[in-house]
């Protein structure tokens, strides 16, 4: 069953009204409304690229959190052939929000390390709800060296509202373990390729965004806190969540302009979860050139593009 956001309203009108419809339609035509199923289908659609058209970072946000939304998992399972993961850290143990591991992508060997935040209420609680704890972080660096060893490509997704701020997670040196897991996306002598699928919030996104070429969908964001976070530390008032939201320049047209992500991956009319398959391909289209731009580059090169990425964004802003 299809979940509604609060600005989707008028669409999930008529798509319920349709829905109506169609449990009164007859085989044998004894009542025949598909002229009128036809009308609302039509109306419903515009409504919807109506609403897209024109939405807000704070409906971006929303859209970006959507529970419908496919998920790093869902990636993996559409992009990459004879997927092998690895787990824990060989320093304390295993974290289930990072995905880690290697297989083939259009058939090329390829290392994948994500932030999955689960699909079910269960597999929600399993995956922390994609906030890697320290462990997690180790992983992912593990898993660098090791593709950096085999001059494997990494490829990183990106969908965490953060790291996870617990006790637990401080005592184990979360600071540490995420500027560790920046700084190897740094050394890394093979290409990496970062894509923001969802959320891509604080140090829990940079510690694995860290590429030479940072991708974004289009209903994504990126910022370095979430916009009830800002709220709450500028105003004393987290219900000014919308005007954070706007000022943080989070959208994916904001950073591509800012310099701080390198392209836009477009979604379906009506955001990511409507259109699984499509907006899985266009992200595999969009690393695959990401990629591609890559090749020929040495691993000094590689490297000295990543950090000259990096040391100008926010050199040229007028």
């Amino acid at each position: 069953m299809r979940s509604y956001l609060d600005f989707e309203k008028p669409v999930a009108e008529l798509e319920a009204k349709i829905e109506e419809l169609r449990a009164l339609e007859k085989p044998d035509g004894a009542v025949e409304i598909g002229e009128e199923i036809g009308r609302l289908e039509a109306k419903a659609d515009e409504a919807l690229k109506g609403l897209y058209a024109a939405l807000t970072p704070w409906n971006k946000t929303q859209v970006a959190r959507h529970p419908q939304r496919p998920h790093c998992l869902d990636y993996v399972g559409g992009l990459i052939a004879d997927f092998t993961p690895l787990a824990g850290d060989r320093k304390f143990g295993e974290d289930e929000a990072i995905v880690g591991g290697f297989g083939r992508f259009r058939g090329e060997s390829v290392c994948v390390i994500g932030q999955e935040k689960g699909s079910s209420t269960e597999s929600r609680i399993k995956r922390n709800f994609g906030m890697a704890m320290p462990e997690g972080y180790r992983k992912a660096v593990r898993l660098m060296e090791l593709a950096d060893r085999f001059e494997v490509p990494v490829l990183c997704l990106v969908d965490t509202a953060g790291a996870y701020p617990g006790i637990g997670a401080e005592e184990r040196g979360q600071a540490e373990a995420i500027a560790r897991s920046t700084a190897a996306c740094l050394d890394l002598r093979v290409p990496n390729v970062s894509v923001v699928i969802g959320e891509g919030g604080s140090g829990g996104a940079i510690a694995i965004a860290t590429a030479n070429k940072v991708l974004m969908l289009e209903h994504a964001i990126y910022s370095v806190i979430s916009p009830e976070g800002a709220a709450s530390i500028l105003w004393r008032d987290s219900g000014k969540a919308q005007e954070a939201a706007t000022n943080m320049k989070i959208t994916a047209d904001d950073l591509l302009k800012l310099g701080v992500i390198d392209d836009i991956v477009r979604e379906p009319v009506g955001g990511a979860h409507r259109d699984w398959a499509a907006v899985i391909n266009a992200t595999g289209d969009a690393i695959a050139k990401a990629f591609d731009e890559l090749r020929e580059l040495g691993p000094e090169a590689v490297r000295q593009h990543r950090r000259d990425k990096f040391l100008a964004i926010g050199r040229t802003l007028a």
